[in-house]
């Protein structure tokens, strides 16, 4: 479960100063960023947009603002479309590093070039599509698309022990999404598809019924000789009136 810690208070602003964190410190980052969530989605001024390339950059653009005006985490910057620092060639969504500052957690150095935490991002559902699996944010059998496949694999995070996913859930509710990736679930390990098992499953640590948001934990073995990793699932629900107008109103867009 996320931790329940207040925000670091810590002075910023100084060039190449160097900030010493605990390791829980991170998810202390990752309930930040799910503080902000219903804000972004609920922000007047923000684009109605479904594609979840455009939200992604919309949600970057909100985080950077967000620590600007929130004190103790100015000395963060968000960036989307990150090369992976270990599989060359992919990238991770969504990245927080740090700004005009090094930050050392557990001995570990990272710098302006340094992703804190890799963030996958997924639409609930995605576009319907003959190339592409609705189960996506689990798993593709058409690719290694999948959100939490990729972790699996160390495609996306190899470098870390934890990392996080942010589900757009763009039509039915939490409930409905928690339900039915467990059902996905049991279809592979029935199938059976190799490295599935009930380990790998989802449970909700906090729910917000007035936001509409929830966060989910769950941890995965790896391959490639990769310890587990920890993956701290960020769902936010944007299956309001206006939304769901606006995506009936124009062509799905794909990613």
């Amino acid at each position: 479960m996320l931790a329940d810690q207040e925000e670091p208070k810590i002075q910023s602003g100084a060039l190449d100063q160097n900030l010493h964190l605990p390791a829980a410190w991170r998810l202390t980052l990752l309930e930040f960023i799910a503080s902000e969530l219903p804000k972004w989605r609920d922000d007047p001024k923000r684009p109605i947009e479904t594609a979840e390339t455009s939200l992604t950059s919309r949600l970057c653009a909100h985080m950077n603002s967000a620590t600007r005006k929130s004190g103790g985490w100015d000395f963060l910057q968000f960036r989307v479309e990150e090369p992976d620092e270990i599989v060359g060639g992919r990238k991770v969504d969504l990245v927080p590093a740090p700004s005009a500052a090094t930050i050392w957690i557990e001995g570990r150095e990272y710098t302006q070039y340094s992703p804190l935490v890799p963030i996958e991002c997924k639409r609930l559902p995605i576009p319907a599509s003959a190339t592409r699996d609705e189960r996506e944010y689990l798993y593709s059998a058409h690719s290694s698309t999948g959100g939490v496949q990729r972790f699996k694999a160390g495609h996306h995070g190899a470098a870390h022990s934890i990392g996080a996913m942010i589900g757009y859930i763009q039509s039915r509710d939490i409930d409905f999404w928690d339900g039915q990736i467990r059902a996905w679930l049991e279809g592979l390990i029935a199938s059976p598809v190799d490295g599935w098992t009930l380990h790998d499953g989802l449970r909700i640590t906090k729910r917000d019924t007035t936001a509409r948001s929830a966060l989910l934990e769950s941890v995965h073995r790896r391959s490639e000789g990769l310890p587990d990793i920890q993956l701290h699932h960020l769902w936010i629900d944007m299956a309001n009136s206006s939304e769901q107008a606006a995506h009936s109103a124009q062509p799905i867009l794909q990613r």
